[in-house]
């Protein structure tokens, strides 16, 4: 699939890694570094623009390197950019860890997954049928 994206960063397109890769690592795309205190949350900038098809979505994930190595995710995860947004996707990053974190110019700071959604019509009823589940919650399957 074929998608149009604009890059005002002077870093390259988003790629995957390996053949097999479900996401592409997106970098932060900043004048100067940006320091993450802990517990402290930031819009970054990639400057990139997409344009998907209908149908569409492009989510932004943690890299799970970043997590375990340094408490970096990303808050509202995954994020999702709908087919018809245009501005420059930004990633909210939250430092998790005790430490201060520097995010640098270039540096990988998500992955992007690329996914299909689907539209529902809804059908008001009075009630659903029964499952084997029913109404169990959290945890109603206890622990083994």
């Amino acid at each position: 699939m074929k998608v149009k994206i604009v890059n005002a960063s002077h870093h390259p397109l988003p790629a995957y890694a390996t053949p097999m890769s479900a996401g592409m690592d997106i970098r932060a795309n900043l004048s100067e570094p940006v320091v993450l205190k802990p517990l402290e949350r930031k819009l970054i900038p990639t400057g990139l623009y997409l344009s998907l098809p209908e149908g569409y979505e492009a989510q932004m994930r943690p890299r799970s390197g970043l997590a375990l190595k340094y408490g970096i995710t990303l808050l509202n995860t995954p994020g999702t950019i709908d087919a018809d947004y245009r501005g420059e996707i930004g990633v909210i990053l939250v430092n998790l860890s005790s430490e201060p974190f520097t995010v640098n110019d270039g540096e990988r700071i998500c992955q992007m997954v690329i996914a299909t959604h689907c539209k529902v019509a809804w059908l008001a009823v009075d009630s659903l049928d029964d499952t084997e589940r029913g109404t169990g919650g959290f945890g109603h399957t206890g622990k083994h």
